[in-house]
């Protein structure tokens, strides 16, 4: 049986989906994975994959590159004939799942996150919420990634009932992100994980700083992460650097392995306006760690204000800074229950097998129905 498995890019298959593709080739299926050539396309080769290069631009709307889009990937299942196709991020959900309809092959939809399709009310969020009605009616199962999505979808009749289910985000694996033993640091450290964009809150964090550092609170504020000014949201390479250079932050860059800056760090922050699932935090609380985030979608249910961490009010700088003042002032003992606690809820609700066995599931019931 041949699977095939779309995404924006070949990192995110290797970073997020490599056990679920390994234990596919494992019970015999043949992999096809269709993303953008990048450094992380030969991983997925090696290990038994069957790659094909698509052009796909996740960073904004444009209609002649998106019908580019599906013609390729039509042309692509064409050639492939897979038996189904996983579709997962926002441009594969929908031009992928169009191009699929048109074959007749059945597919599985994921709904990682809805980016700010669902955050401003305008031209475009008005057609992409008409393309994702149309071709939501297409696929065998759409996953969610939150409870908040989910019942959007339903509410605005996006997707059928009977097609919609839901998933633990894309899960975590609890062997790799394992706690190290507890230890402060004699300088209070926060860690911000994320692609430098709007929309993670990036600007609140620093107006946070700021107002943190005004007061003469004595901690490290970091920022890991991916610069990306040509990204419709993305923050210019100027504003970065003067943060940089005026001491406000500071920038750790990019790594192939977060584990090493979560374990070093004090309380893991994410401000974000929407999520899925964010796999930072899901990260954070298998390694034990406390967790300042938005009470938004995605979030929210992760983080359990005083279980785990503490949930601030979305886009507000003030409350963020006194979350993390708060944070800063518990002691030794609270902050490892909050760790303890976190690692706790990933184990019962987030573990990647969870993930792993609805879809290895859902997949055989396609293949019996054949």
């Amino acid at each position: 049986m041949r699977v095939a498995i779309v995404l924006n890019t070949s990192w995110n298959i290797y970073n997020f989906r490599m056990n679920f593709v390994k234990k596919l080739l494992a019970q015999g299926y043949e992999v096809h994975t269709i993303a953008p050539h990048d450094n992380y396309t030969q991983y997925l080769e090696e290990i038994g994959c069957k790659h094909h290069d698509v052009k796909m631009d996740s960073r904004g709307a444009n209609p002649i590159k998106d019908i580019a889009l599906i013609i390729e990937l039509w042309s692509i299942y064409r050639k492939v004939k897979p038996d189904i196709v996983l579709h997962y991020t926002i441009k594969p959900n929908v031009y992928g799942t169009f191009a699929a309809s048109i074959l007749k092959i059945p597919t599985i939809n994921n709904v990682c996150g809805l980016g700010t399709v669902f955050l401003k009310k305008n031209v475009v969020s008005a057609f992409a919420i008409f393309l994702y009605k149309i071709a939501f009616r297409f696929p065998k199962k759409v996953f969610f990634q939150n409870p908040d999505d989910l019942a959007l979808f339903l509410n605005n009749n996006l997707v059928p009932a009977k097609s919609a289910d839901l998933l633990p985000g894309s899960g975590i694996d609890l062997n790799k992100f394992q706690p190290a033993q507890f230890k402060r640091n004699e300088s209070f450290t926060f860690l911000l994980i994320s692609r430098l964009i709007t929309d993670k809150g990036i600007l609140e964090y620093i107006e946070a700083v700021k107002k943190l550092k005004s007061k003469g609170v004595a901690a490290r504020f970091q920022l890991l992460g991916g610069k990306d000014p040509e990204h419709k949201r993305g923050i210019q390479l100027p504003v970065i650097d003067e943060w940089i250079k005026s001491n406000t932050i500071e920038y750790l860059g990019t790594t192939d392995d977060v584990r090493q800056f979560i374990n070093a760090a004090d309380c893991i922050v994410l401000p974000s306006y929407r999520e899925g699932t964010p796999r930072t935090l899901l990260e954070a609380a298998s390694s034990s760690k406390p967790i300042v985030a938005t009470d938004v979608p995605g979030c929210h249910h992760v983080v359990e204000n005083n279980y785990n961490g503490l949930l601030c009010k979305i886009k507000n700088a003030d409350d963020l800074a006194s979350k993390m003042e708060q944070m800063i002032a518990f002691d030794d003992a609270t902050l490892k229950k909050f760790g303890e606690n976190g690692r706790r809820k990933i184990e019962f609700e987030f573990d990647e097998e969870l993930v792993i066995s609805k879809y290895l599931n859902e997949i055989a019931s396609l293949k019996a129905a054949s």
